[in-house]
């Protein structure tokens, strides 16, 4: 039998700072500690003009639109992210987007100096994100992405549900040669998946997840073969203070492991 791993730990603080200088131009600044090497570090830091009612342009350092499961913790309905991310999503980058939001739908382009380098000073070789998003209903929405840059290549697909106290979605990605192989020269193909489902009652939630993701080398051959299933009951204590609790069960290339998380989340 395997032994769950239990962490404890301060993971992560962040400050938020907006502000509308007027005349349709804003400014964001988001500033974090997390508890590994990285220490304090500036996470986003952009500029927004709306230039209509329909499009807006931002530049400076800002995370990518794509995937589901978000990269803060107060954005994700369980503890921890499918763990997939690297693969299939695009990172903090650095560069100029572009959206339009109708009525119903949004489309959106981003010029950047990499997918998945948020320190990337280089324009030598630009990566390249589209989105197009549906919302036919307000209960329903469907998005896709499509980025790319040299030979990489990353297709991200998901649509989600939510009505009342029920939320559900489904995610499908696919890459070539991604940003967490590219680096080291590694030449890859990768699929992934997951569903999800939240129900909330009241001040209780509960979340259960399944992801899985397969990716090849050069060859063929499997590279890397993972699938797990998590189940994450959450509490909210009052308005700012909301506990998460996690239990995780995962095999990657044939290897067990379960974990046990508890997250206190304080937002203010």
């Amino acid at each position: 039998m395997t032994i769950p791993t239990v962490f404890l730990a301060l993971t992560k603080v962040e400050i938020d700072i907006a502000y509308d200088f007027g005349n349709k131009l804003k400014a964001v600044v988001d500033v974090e500690y997390q508890n590994n090497a990285e220490g304090v570090d500036v996470e986003q830091a952009f500029i927004t003009y709306a230039v209509n009612d329909g499009f807006t342009v931002k530049a400076g350092r800002f995370l990518s639109y794509s995937g589901w499961e978000t990269e803060e913790p107060t954005g994700l309905f369980q503890y921890s992210g499918a763990g997939y991310a690297p693969y299939f999503y695009g990172y903090y980058q650095q560069g100029v987007s572009g959206m339009y939001s109708g009525d119903g739908f949004a489309v959106a382009v981003s010029l950047v100096n990499d997918l998945a380098g948020p320190l990337e000073t280089d324009s030598s070789t630009v990566g390249v994100e589209t989105m197009v998003a549906i919302m036919p209903t307000d209960e329903i929405t469907v998005k896709g992405f499509y980025s790319f840059e040299d030979e990489t290549t990353l297709v991200n697909l998901w649509a989600s549900y939510g009505k009342g106290p029920l939320t559900v979605a489904a995610e499908y990605n696919m890459s070539e040669n991604a940003p967490a192989y590219a680096a080291a020269g590694v030449d890859s193909e990768a699929s992934g998946f997951l569903l999800m489902g939240n129900y909330a009652f009241d001040t209780f939630g509960l979340t259960v997840r399944y992801h899985a993701w397969d990716i090849e080398d050069a060859t063929g051959a499997t590279y890397e073969e993972a699938s797990g299933f998590t189940i994450s009951p959450s509490v909210a204590v009052n308005d700012n203070l909301l506990m998460v609790f996690e239990y995780r069960m995962e095999e990657i290339n044939s290897s067990d492991s379960n974990s046990i998380a508890v997250e206190a989340l304080v937002t203010f």
